[in-house]
């Protein structure tokens, strides 16, 4: 399980480098920036819900 996790992390990692560089070449950096982190962080909670872990945050 961890390993399938590992590579969806480099997947989502590789994808978001991809996306920096071929979709937002004419944005500023600080909203590029901004926008990535959003990605980063919906993706983050999507995959606490997956997981089935969001009942451990009050922990």
């Amino acid at each position: 399980m961890l390993i399938l996790f590992a590579f969806g992390a480099a997947l989502f990692a590789g994808l978001t480098a991809i996306l920096a560089k071929i979709g937002i070449k004419n944005v500023d950096s600080n909203v590029a920036t901004a926008i990535r982190t959003i990605i980063i962080l919906i993706f983050s909670w999507l995959m606490v819900f997956i997981v089935g872990s969001f009942n451990t945050i009050s922990d």
